[in-house]
This record gives C-alpha cells, sequence and structure tokens, in this order.
C-alpha cells in the first residue's frame, strides 16, 4: 500500500470521531490539520507543523515525517536536505482529529528549526513592566 492509496474517511459523528477506532482527520478549509513534533526521548517539543492528506498518508506509510509547506506550497519531507529526518515513534490525534501530535527521532545534529536550533520555541513571550511585551531567549 502506497501513499496514493490511503485515503481518509469524512468524519462521522461525534461519537465516532471522540470514541471510534477510524482515523477521520479533520482537515481544516484549506485542507490541513496541525501536527506537533516531539522528541521521543525526553518530550521537549520540537516543532509545529500542517499536514495535508498526502503529506499525513505518505507519513504513515514510511514513518518519516512529511509536511505541507504552507510558504512554499509544496510537499515536505522534513530532513530531507539537512538530514534532520523525524522518524515517527508514535503518532496520536486529539479528540476532535483536527491536530496530531508525533513522536519523533531526529536525525543528523538533531536540530529541527531552520535557524539551526534544535526547536523552533527559542523565544518567551514577556511582559515587562511598562506594558511592552518583548520576546526574549527562553531559558532551559
Amino acid at each position: 500500500m502506497t501513499a496514493r492509496d490511503i485515503a481518509f474517511a469524512p468524519p462521522g459523528t461525534r461519537a465516532e470521531i471522540e470514541e471510534g477506532a477510524a482515523l477521520t482527520p479533520r482537515f481544516d478549509r484549506d485542507g490541513l490539520v496541525a501536527c506537533i513534533a516531539v522528541d521521543a526521548r525526553d518530550g521537549q517539543v520540537l516543532m509545529l507543523a500542517h499536514m495535508n492528506a498526502e503529506s499525513l498518508a505518505r507519513t504513515l506509510e514510511t514513518g518519516e515525517a512529511w509536511y505541507w509547506s504552507r510558504s512554499r506550497r509544496e510537499l515536505w519531507h522534513k530532513g530531507a536536505t539537512s538530514g534532520q529526518i523525524q522518524r515517527v515513534v508514535e503518532m496520536r490525534v486529539d479528540c476532535d482529529q483536527d491536530a496530531l501530535l508525533i513522536r519523533v527521532e531526529v536525525g543528523g545534529d538533531g536540530g529541527c528549526c531552520h535557524t539551526g536550533r534544535r526547536d523552533c520555541f527559542y523565544r518567551s513571550v514577556v511582559r515587562e513592566a511598562d506594558g511592552r511585551v518583548v520576546l526574549k531567549a527562553a531559558g532551559r
């Protein structure tokens, strides 16, 4: 079975979505579902990306993370050029089936962010005493 052979049935009733055994992703109006990638070893959130039906099917087929690049408007095999391939250890779906969580082992140097960092969430949003909202390096 290939990614082209995988078709997702439309979401059913609320009970089927929340308690059923069928994966019926609720793609948004752009045909996307949010996907959070976390490190399988330590649980650190690495990145948030989006999947369409084809990238989700390819992820299930290959065991490696595929996403839909909203900026480039194309499929994106994470790590294909950087070596930071994300091998999926586990995939979960939320109660509404409109968000995915994948636990991954990251290849290459272990980074996930295009800025060269391990993860994409490297800044904290801080409200200063004077009311300004600024970004600061996250303390880890």
